[in-house]
């Protein structure tokens, strides 16, 4: 009972401009699972709102990884785009085992250099799980711009540690939308993944 009058509490607390880049921020989640290249509007006005919010809020590196996020809203517009314009469509497509695996690999390596920076140089709390969450959330989303399938794999890992980190933080407004997407993660990789096999008519690609 605590949680849930904790969380409407929040959402009572929330500005109608955080109620908006909410609702875009799931437009642009349902929209995607439908491989509609209107999702990467709904992304770039969502992550334009946050981008303002945090660095007023003094969340530098909020801020800057929203930037980031409203680039890559841009790149996704073009690159499917193009592919719509050239191949009826952007292809989803089905990366190696050891391509994933050195994604990964890299990918932490980064992590755990910021969260050892962050831990020793800044006050931040969590320091390795929010770095973590954060690069593997740049990443992703370049995944998302290129249309390959395990992306929702990495967003419900990303979604699942990240609603872990909001609850010991206590910000259980996020923390509901989190589990939104983490549900919704698990819908697109299904939805893609059927997808993918009716039109490659293979299995996930060869490990």
């Amino acid at each position: 009972m605590e949680f849930i009058t904790e969380t409407l509490a929040g959402f009572t607390a929330m500005s109608h401009w955080e109620y908006l880049a909410v609702a875009l921020s799931m437009a642009y989640l349902l929209l995607a699972i439908k491989e509609s290249l209107w999702c990467w509007p709904a992304a770039f006005f969502s992550t334009l709102i946050y981008t303002i919010m945090y660095w007023n809020g003094a969340l530098l590196m909020e801020s800057l990884l929203h930037f980031y996020y409203m680039y890559m809203a841009v790149y996704g517009w073009v690159i499917w785009r193009k592919g719509s314009a050239e191949q009826h469509g952007l292809v989803i497509t089905s990366w190696r085992l050891k391509q994933h695996f050195a994604i990964i690999s890299l990918t932490s390596i980064v992590a755990v250099i910021f969260g050892y920076i962050m831990t020793n140089y800044t006050h931040a709390e969590f320091a390795y799980l929010d770095s973590f969450t954060t690069c593997f959330a740049v990443v992703t989303t370049y995944l998302v711009a290129k249309k390959v399938l395990e992306n929702w794999l990495y967003w419900i890992v990303i979604d699942a540690a990240s609603m872990y980190l909001y609850y010991e933080k206590g910000y259980y407004p996020t923390l509901a939308l989190f589990i939104f997407y983490t549900i919704m993660a698990a819908w697109g990789f299904k939805t893609w993944y059927e997808e993918y096999e009716q039109n490659q008519a293979k299995p996930l690609a060869q490990l």
